[in-house]
Formats: C-alpha cells, sequence, structure tokens
C-alpha cells in the first residue's frame, strides 16, 4: 500500500484529523471514492476476523472485573489459565488509542494462554469505559489527566499483586498509546519487574533513572514519528545502566502487531516480536 496512505492514517488516528478530512485525502491519494472505500476496511480492520484465542477457550477462566482505585472505578478483562498450578507472574496489557477493543482482549487472552495471569486494562474507566465507536473513543484519550490516567494504570498492576494466585511478579505489554504507558510503568513502578512497550513513545531522559524494571523495547523501522524518540531514550538508558534489549523491525509498519488491521499487519514480524515477549516475561516473572 501506498506509504503516503498508511502515513495518512497514522495521522488521523493520533492528531486531531476529522474523519471527513481523513477520507477527503484518502480519496484523493487513493484516486476515487471507490477506491478509497475498497482501501478503508484493510486501514481500519475487522476484529471478528483477527482472534487468534477464542473467547471461551477451554483452558482460559475470563471475566470483565471492576475495582476502585484511588480516581474512580477501574474496569479491565481479567483472563487466567484455568488448570494452573502454584502462584503466576501477572502481565498488565495497555490498548491503544481506541480503548479495551476486542482485539486488545484477544492480546490479554493470548498473554494468558502463555500461562500469565493477564489484565487488559480500560484507561477510559473513568468515562464509563470503552465505546462501541473508535471515533469517540479516540476523542477521549485528551480529556483524561495525565496524572491520574498514571495512577489509574499503576491500580491494575496492584490489583494482579494482591490476587491469591500472584506470585507478586508483574509485567506490562503495551501498543502503541500503550506502549508509552508501559514505558511510563517503567518509571512510575518501582515494584515492575519488566516492561514491553510496543511501537510507543520514550520516557523523558531525565526519568530513566527511575527506572527498576527490565525492558525489552519493540519498534518498527518505517514508524518515524515515534522512533525519534529513540535515540536520546536509549542514551539515558545506557548512561543509568538500565537493562534493556531494543529491537527495531526494518519495514514494518507502526501497529505491526495489530493483526485486526491488514495494511499494517506484519505476520512474520509480529510473531518474532511475540515470541521475544513471551519468552521474556516466561524469565522474569518465573
Amino acid at each position: 500500500m501506498d506509504q503516503r496512505i498508511i502515513n495518512l492514517f497514522d495521522e488521523y488516528t493520533h492528531k486531531p484529523l476529522k474523519r471527513e478530512d481523513f477520507l477527503a485525502k484518502l480519496t484523493k491519494l487513493a484516486g476515487g471514492t471507490a477506491a478509497a472505500m475498497a482501501i478503508l476496511p484493510m486501514l481500519e480492520g475487522n476484529y471478528a476476523m483477527a482472534n487468534q484465542v477464542a473467547e471461551q477457550d477451554e483452558d482460559l477462566v475470563a471475566e470483565d472485573i471492576s475495582y476502585a482505585s484511588k480516581n474512580c472505578t477501574m474496569k479491565g478483562y481479567l483472563v487466567m489459565p484455568k488448570n494452573a498450578k502454584g502462584k503466576l507472574g501477572a502481565v498488565l496489557v495497555v490498548h491503544e488509542n481506541r480503548g479495551l477493543t476486542p482485539h486488545i482482549k484477544d492480546v490479554t487472552r493470548r498473554v494468558a494462554k502463555a500461562g500469565f495471569i493477564a489484565l487488559g486494562i480500560d484507561a477510559l474507566s473513568p468515562f464509563g469505559g470503552t465505546p462501541a465507536n473508535e471515533d469517540e473513543g479516540r476523542a477521549m484519550f485528551p480529556k483524561l489527566d495525565p496524572a491520574q490516567n498514571i495512577e489509574n494504570i499503576k491500580s491494575g498492576l496492584d490489583y494482579l499483586r494482591g490476587l491469591k494466585n500472584s506470585n507478586k511478579k508483574t509485567g506490562c505489554v503495551g501498543f502503541c498509546w500503550g506502549g508509552a504507558i508501559a514505558n511510563a510503568m517503567a518509571v512510575s513502578d518501582p515494584l515492575l519487574n519488566a516492561a514491553v512497550p510496543y511501537y510507543g513513545r520514550q520516557a523523558a531522559a531525565v526519568d530513566v533513572p527511575k527506572i527498576k524494571a527490565k525492558l525489552m523495547l519493540q519498534y518498527a523501522g518505517m514508524d518515524e514519528r515515534v522512533n525519534e524518540g529513540i535515540p536520546a531514550y536509549e542514551a539515558a538508558l545506557k548512561e543509568n545502566k538500565i537493562d534493556y534489549k531494543l529491537y527495531i523491525y526494518e519495514g514494518a509498519q507502526h501497529a505491526f502487531n495489530n493483526d485486526s488491521s491488514p495494511a499494517r499487519y506484519n505476520a512474520e514480524v509480529a510473531k518474532l516480536a511475540w515470541d521475544r515477549t513471551i519468552a521474556f516475561f516466561k524469565e522474569e516473572l518465573k
């Protein structure tokens, strides 16, 4: 697909570009309305076609939960292995800037399928939770109070540590907006053991000395917007002797892990990055 179209979609999903303006620009780039409407489903995707782990998987127990945090009642999607023996490491899954979508719930099930307690947290809980309409959900993110949002996400880690079948070791994996949050959790939560940001904004260099967790940073080679922050972040990580691994997948697009969006999904890279993620958690959360 024309890189200009992918860049336009990235602008639409990350900047205040109205849908009608996005569609007008897409129509121009595609060469007409019919071509634009054919391309649109490849950009926006189809959640029903992308589930890798069934909602009713016989090896898992999944439920929608809510719990009290300092600022509000938080919502989430909790998934556990059904017949696990002993206490387990726990992983917080943080969504993109659309909220707790069916795709992120599927990712949460994938984590649990690998043998962890997994919580897909809903950062839009202060507004009642993620709406069905993605444009409505996306518009809510700028309204989140940044400091309260960090506390709300941290409450998910505390919730996981408090579960009776948790071994108290926690990891965080996040995608896009959630990738930035995963970096922020590494800064904000000294008890966090491991963080895996996927194509997320980096923490400020001044905050890097606060990081206690081990990091696995997953980035897309074509993601210029996000990647511009990597050099300063990596320099600060090295200077402060933070344990990290950095992977930049050449040729991959932002959101390469999102298999509900065919235009940007990269199956080969997604599998490699995911295998690395799970191996990392198995090592650090055992």
